[in-house]
């Protein structure tokens, strides 16, 4: 059974308008729980979860109340790839239409990893294939300690490829080269090694670990952390010297703004910022 994250004296649940079929969306306050719904077969990725992932979060992306998102998995596993009988139906397909489906992925992923706000992936049971693509896109991952993770599309004779940006980007390519090219599945322990994860705990501390993460976040000013998620990606690659003038704007612009000013300000009068 699904457990429901531990209180965190938000205002009342606020039910979410637009309808969604493989997704479960609530707002708890300023928290927005995102939760993939297909419990019978493991939370499975096909073309219609991945329809409803991209309208949500291209959905997301002026939040408005929003400010921090919890990405889950109803039942017992997180994500385990692809669904099964999708895939039986890709073995048919034209060049061109196994091109426009792995855009479709990609549209995804991208739109997941381009959040203004926080992403924080709640992982149990099994996230494996495109679910460990979605831990990747996740800014913070807190997994259950019996989690198991794999990159194991080699064994179908595919290729981790959509999923390679967002993944290179936590693991480096020295772990990539051993889990992609073996597709050895492995544990949250070693995930947390590569920095696909960042906390590992028993299931029974999932949702309290997930609930101290998402009150750290709300103590941050919202457009702060979205211009931070923008420098990482806007610097990432680059010498010192070309990140220079965006690093140095970057700071400029965020000292000027009055979200900076404000909390300059309560920092210098000992008080909480107006978001705190």
């Amino acid at each position: 059974m699904k457990r429901r994250p531990a209180a965190l004296n938000f205002r009342d649940v606020v039910a979410i308008p637009v309808a969604y079929t493989y997704l479960e969306v609530r707002r708890e306050g300023p928290v927005e729980y995102v939760t993939l719904n297909r419990p019978e077969v493991r939370n499975a990725i096909n073309a219609h979860v991945i329809a409803e992932l991209v309208r949500w979060a291209e959905a997301m992306q002026d939040p408005r109340e929003v400010r921090v998102v919890v990405l889950g998995g109803a039942g017992k596993a997180f994500c385990a790839g692809a669904d099964i009988e999708w895939m039986a139906r890709t073995v048919h397909y034209t060049k061109q239409q196994n091109l426009e489906e792995a855009i479709a992925v990609a549209r995804m992923l991208a739109a997941l990893d381009g959040l203004p706000v926080p992403l924080v992936g709640r992982v149990q049971g099994a996230a494996l294939g495109g679910g460990a693509g979605l831990a990747a896109v996740c800014d913070v991952v807190v997994a259950d300690d019996r989690a198991v993770f794999g990159f194991t599309e080699v064994k179908l004779g595919i290729l981790p490829a959509v999923i390679s940006p967002f993944t290179l980007a936590k693991i480096g390519r020295g772990a990539a080269r051993e889990l992609f090219l073996t597709g050895a599945r492995f544990s949250a322990a070693r995930a947390r090694e590569i920095g696909l994860v960042h906390t590992v705990v028993p299931e029974s501390e999932l949702d309290a670990t997930v609930a101290t993460y998402v009150r750290e976040f709300l103590t941050a000013g919202p457009e702060a952390i979205a211009a931070a998620k923008a420098l990482i990606r806007d610097v990432w690659g680059r010498s010192v010297e070309d990140a220079r003038p965006i690093t140095a704007s970057a700071l400029a612009a965020r000292r000027a703004s009055a979200e900076g000013q404000e909390g300059l300000t309560a920092f210098l009068e000992k008080r909480k910022p107006s978001w705190g």
